[in-house]
């Protein structure tokens, strides 16, 4: 089964033949990479950039993190020693992707466990919404891969 993904402008895109695990990272490194409450990432096997390349930001001594350099979307945590692991959220189908483990929750933001006891919007209020998201334009590539982006 190969899984492909790619940076919301679909300047970069990848595929992967196999995966490993997947994890979220708590740590404040992760955090701020991703512009998140932590970072969530599978090991990938098999892999290729597909279309494009991304910029890198050496985060670390050990790891640099590729990202679209037009976008701006987190894609790669890599290092020596260890395999590419890819962001979740940056796959087509991500929810076919569940974490099965945390690391570095040393760095876990206190108000995380609580996250999914928030209130969500009465049905009152998403419908005063549906006129705004019906007027929404997505400029973001599709979650499927194309021969030609943007399209002509």
């Amino acid at each position: 089964m190969s899984l492909s993904g790619g940076c919301q402008c679909g300047g970069v895109r990848f595929r992967a033949e196999r995966l490993g695990r997947a994890s979220i990272c708590h740590c404040r490194m992760c955090q701020k990479a991703m512009g998140g409450f932590f970072g969530p990432f599978v090991d990938v096997y098999e892999f290729v950039w597909t279309r494009g390349a991304p910029k890198y930001f050496q985060s670390s001594n050990l790891v640099k993190r590729g990202f679209c350099g037009d976008c701006g979307t987190p894609l790669s945590f890599e290092g020596e020693g260890w395999p590419v692991n890819i962001a979740i959220g940056a796959f087509d189908h991500p929810q076919d992707i569940p974490p099965t483990l945390q690391v570095g929750t040393e760095g876990k933001l206190p108000y995380i466990h609580a996250l999914s006891g928030l209130p969500e919007r009465s049905p009152a209020e998403a419908e005063k919404m549906v006129e705004v998201f019906t007027a929404i334009t997505s400029n973001q590539h599709p979650d499927h891969d194309t021969d030609v982006w943007p399209p002509a």
